[in-house]
Parts: structure tokens; sequence; C-alpha cells
């Protein structure tokens, strides 16, 4: 993963940005999704989405994560308030330095378009998941219009691609939209001995985070 061009560090620490992503984008991403226990985000940049979560409902924490350790820096400075709620710290998102099952959501905003291993970042959210966590976030795709303003590179993700990824994986996903793509993707239970079973809600009740 390549770290965060000065252009987008300006932007993602910028009282506009938080602005956009208190008011449009998570909205949008969440849905009717209403985050509880234990998030990971990953490429986290500022930590304004995870903050805006935080500060919205008391009964989550959050490890907020980022390859850039400038940005790392950021979040840490923006999730001060929160205290032992959310801790932020450098991690690869192809290789995120967990244990299996332990968080309740996670988070990914607009970031596996840099990841250029972006289906062993896929696998590697799934792992972190409980059976029963939610994946939730957009990326962008490389569609005509998205190349035609620069942005598309030979190793992002193309129309169909995702779909196909979350097909592989233990999960119930939804995807939708263009250039940019939505995606809600709930990790399946399994129970010894048995096939995969129908995916189930997460609960909504607070969990620790352990550090």
């Amino acid at each position: 993963m390549a770290s965060m061009s000065n252009v987008l560090r300006s932007v993602s620490v910028s009282g506009v940005y938080r602005l956009a992503a208190r008011r449009i984008v998570l909205p949008w991403v969440l849905g009717q999704v209403r985050p509880a226990g234990s998030l990971l985000e990953i490429g986290a940049g500022s930590g304004a989405m995870s903050a805006e979560l935080l500060a919205r409902h008391g009964d989550l924490t959050a490890v907020v994560t980022d390859f850039d350790p400038r940005m790392v820096e950021s979040a840490q400075r923006v999730l001060a308030p929160f205290g032992a709620r959310a801790t932020a710290r450098q991690a690869d998102a192809t290789a995120l330095p967990f244990e299996d099952g332990r968080f309740d959501v996670v988070l990914s905003c607009g970031m596996l378009h840099h990841v250029g291993d972006w289906r062993t970042a896929l696998a590697e959210v799934v792992r972190v998941l409980r059976p029963g966590g939610r994946f939730v976030g957009y990326v962008i795709v490389r569609t005509r219009p998205v190349e035609l303003l620069g942005l598309g590179t030979a190793t992002m993700i193309r129309p169909g691609e995702l779909r196909e990824a979350f097909a592989e994986l233990p999960v119930t996903a939804g995807v939708s939209g263009s250039s940019l793509t939505r995606f809600s993707a709930v990790k399946r239970w399994r129970r010894p001995g048995s096939p995969v079973s129908a995916s189930r809600a997460p609960a909504r009740r607070a969990r620790g985070c352990s550090r």
C-alpha cells in the first residue's frame, strides 16, 4: 500500500471533509446499520468517520488504522477526546494485526482502490469480523468516468469484481452503485460440522474492545 499524497492528506484533515463525513458520507454508507460494540476502521485517514460514530454512539469503541504513519498521528489527535474508547495505530490492510473474530463492525470509506492486493484485504476484514459482524463502506471503481478524471489505475477494482470477490468469502453481501460503489456484508455463522448457514443480524449490545 502507498502512503497518502500530500493533497489527499490535507483534504482529509480539513473541516470541510469532516462536515461531509458527518452529513453526507456516513448516512449514505451506513444506511440502516447502527454500529455497536467494537469497530475497526481501515484506511481511516484523519479518523473523522470514527470520531463521528463515537460521538453518536456511546456504546461503541474503535480501533482506527491507516498505512500512513502521519495520518495515524492526525487520527490520534482527533480521537484523543474519546479517551480509552478509541485508539489509532499503523496497519497494513492486507495483513491486519488482530486476532480472528475481534470486531463487530469494520468500516472502509474510499480506501480499497488504493490497495493493490485488495482481495487479500477483503479476506483479512472477514477474518477479523466475528460471525454476524458487518463490513460496510464504499470504494471507487474503475469506470469510464473515473478514467476520464485521471483517477484510474491498473490495480483498481473493476465493475463486477467486488461482487465476485464477496461471493468467494463467507459473507452475505449487498453491492450497489457504479463509480462510487457502496457495500454492506454480514459474516455468516458456522456451526461445527455443518455448512455455512444464513446470515444473522449483528448483536446490538456493547462489547469491550481489548487492546
